[in-house]
């Protein structure tokens, strides 16, 4: 498999394990800047916590302030400012904080590796591709990151908020009192935040899916309306059953739909048209 796959490339004198060598490393030096990263995860687990992880429980959130702040320009008054709840996390295991420092550390050692995980996979993929295709994917590392860090962007400061403002409020009787484990907070937002950040690789997916021929702009357009019931489901897994919080993730990721379907269009016009080329130079050459 790995032998035809760089069959047109510079490495096609490279024997299976030769190929599985070069990936070895990759994936080595791809831990070795996660374990880097991770590192400053568990030095400063305390200042990450109280600032970041907590960030969306304190009442200065950038979130908050923001919409405060829009509410006074509309002459709202304080209708939009909201006071945030303040849970008192708990912890239920004798190793639970030890625990939660490890997965933080893990956490934030995928997500700020990112994109250096992606380019050692990119630069183990992009011997196999010919000319054409690289320069139709000139940027990828650029626009794959971007993508990523807006869709964590968009969960942190725009779901979470309502999400764990939601959960944290929410009764069906007052004889219950909502009191919460500190791995389960942290497994949520681990959850909403990096979930979303994958969903909204969804263009550069499409776009690469569709340079290969797998996809088109027609069977989008055709699938659409599965599509919508799909991203409906997705928005109803990574949220609380509530339809304000639903509608928040749906509706970026049914526009990152759309934007990907004239993404997708653009791709394929490129595509037809150096394959017209490729027809034409064969004719000449003939």
């Amino acid at each position: 498999m790995l032998k035809k796959l760089f069959a047109s490339s510079g490495k096609a004198e490279m024997s299976f394990f030769d190929h599985l060598e070069d990936l070895r490393w990759h994936i080595i030096r791809s831990v070795i800047a996660m374990a880097v990263v991770s590192t400053f995860g568990f030095l400063y687990t305390k200042e990450i916590l109280d600032g970041v992880v907590f960030g969306p429980t304190n009442a200065s959130f950038p979130t908050y302030r923001a919409l405060c702040a829009i509410g006074h320009w509309l002459n709202m008054g304080d209708k939009l400012c909201l006071t945030p709840a303040q849970p008192a996390f708990q912890n239920h295991m004798m190793a639970g904080q030890v625990m939660l420092q490890f997965k933080l550390a893990f956490t934030l050692g995928i997500v700020a590796a990112f994109p250096y995980i992606f380019w050692e996979f990119w630069r183990f993929v992009k011997p196999a591709l010919k000319e054409r295709e690289l320069k139709g994917a000139r940027g990828v590392i650029f626009w794959v990151s971007l993508q990523f860090f807006l869709g964590i962007s968009f969960a942190y400061f725009m779901v979470m908020p309502f999400t764990i403002n939601f959960l944290v409020t929410y009764k069906v009787t007052d004889k219950v009192v909502n009191q919460f484990f500190i791995d389960d907070y942290f497994d949520l937002i681990t959850q909403i935040v990096v979930g979303l950040g994958l969903l909204f690789e969804l263009p550069v997916v499409v776009y690469f899916l569709t340079k290969v021929g797998i996809l088109s702009p027609s069977f989008l357009r055709k699938y659409r309306r599965q599509a919508i019931v799909v991203l409906l489901v997705l928005a109803a897994v990574i949220t609380p059953p509530d339809v304000i919080d639903q509608l928040i993730v749906f509706t970026p990721l049914y526009l990152l739909y759309e934007v990907s379907i004239l993404i997708s269009k653009k791709a394929y016009k490129a595509r037809m048209e150096g394959r017209e080329d490729e027809e034409t130079s064969v004719q000449e050459w003939s």
